[in-house]
């Protein structure tokens, strides 16, 4: 009798931490409460002096897989600029904040989990179909120009920084990959990753103080441009760690946060977070505050390829 209810304990035990592994952590709706956590626990200055007062375009359109943390993220940017007063944050939606004479206001971009449709992976096109009144080639040609306004803005000096899904925005673009640093390839399932430093010393990983950061969140894997390692790793993860993986990597590392130049303009992505509760960590709004500070120009570190 002790033996099979022995038998049943590990039985229930392994069916609760696989339950544990595959499940996601539970959305919340952001609230005054929410907010004023964060407020709390975020950066109350700058890490380095702010050079003149910017301008900064929040872009929070998805066509495709609606992340519930967008809103989140939203209320994480607006509260490390009222905190801070290190830059202005104007909030849009709308697709033609992408025309040059609109970019012109702006000092940098930062996309907020942009994710496109599945079948042309173009949001700019997605949101073009609404309009009745163009026709597939003029949507088409559009949607062209857009994307090489958001291109010549960063190449010209501007700033880009690319939350989460803000990588599939335009992920059948070989120039948008390139820009960024890679393309979405797949995610496992949601589980424990830990955020590991790739240099302890740079200035844009002292936010950790030296210590990786484990948090629950879907793991992104690249493609395309990424395997050229044109970029400067921040955060890694290791995958032998992971389960649920579509197929075995060729490389024990994945990048998961990088910064790189294009053009004369700075980018920075960064992979986390999924789940707004990773923005519970003063560590992680540190992170991302220093991070807004390079594409900002503010912050200048060593921002050389890997590969080079």
């Amino acid at each position: 009798m002790k033996k099979i209810f022995s038998i049943y304990i590990i039985l229930v035990f392994l069916s609760v931490s696989t339950f544990a592994q595959t499940t996601s952590l539970e959305p919340f709706k952001f609230d005054d409460a929410w907010k004023q956590k964060i407020y709390t626990l975020a950066p109350g200055k700058t890490t380095v002096p702010v050079t003149k007062k910017h301008k900064v375009l929040l872009f929070s359109l998805f066509t495709g897989f609606e992340h519930w943390v967008i809103p989140h993220a939203d209320a994480v940017i607006k509260i490390l600029s009222e905190k801070t007063g290190a830059f202005e944050v104007v909030q849009s939606e709308d697709i033609m904040m992408f025309e040059k004479k609109n970019l012109k206001k702006f000092d940098a971009i930062i996309l907020n989990n942009n994710c496109s449709k599945g079948d042309n992976r173009n949001l700019f096109y997605d949101a073009l179909l609404s309009n009745e009144n163009m026709n597939e080639k003029e949507r088409h040609e559009k949607a062209a120009e857009l994307e090489k306004n958001l291109l010549s803005f960063v190449e010209k000096g501007g700033g880009l920084m690319a939350l989460h899904g803000a990588i599939v925005m335009q992920n059948k673009s070989q120039e948008i990959s390139d820009m960024i640093g890679g393309s979405f390839d797949y995610h496992s399932k949601q589980q424990d990753v830990e955020l590991q430093i790739s240099d302890v010393n740079h200035p844009m990983t002292k936010a950790f103080e030296g210590h990786s950061l484990t948090h629950y969140d879907e793991p992104y894997f690249f493609n395309n441009a990424y395997f050229k390692k044109e970029f400067r790793p921040l955060l890694f993860m290791d995958v032998t760690k992971l389960h649920s993986l579509k197929h075995k990597p060729k490389e024990k590392i994945s990048y998961i946060s990088w910064i790189k130049r294009y053009g004369k303009g700075r980018v920075f992505y960064v992979s986390p977070s999924h789940n707004a509760q990773s923005y519970e960590d003063s560590r992680m709004l540190l992170f991302y505050l220093d991070g807004i500070q390079y594409v900002l120009g503010d912050l200048k570190c060593d921002d050389s390829p890997l590969a080079h």
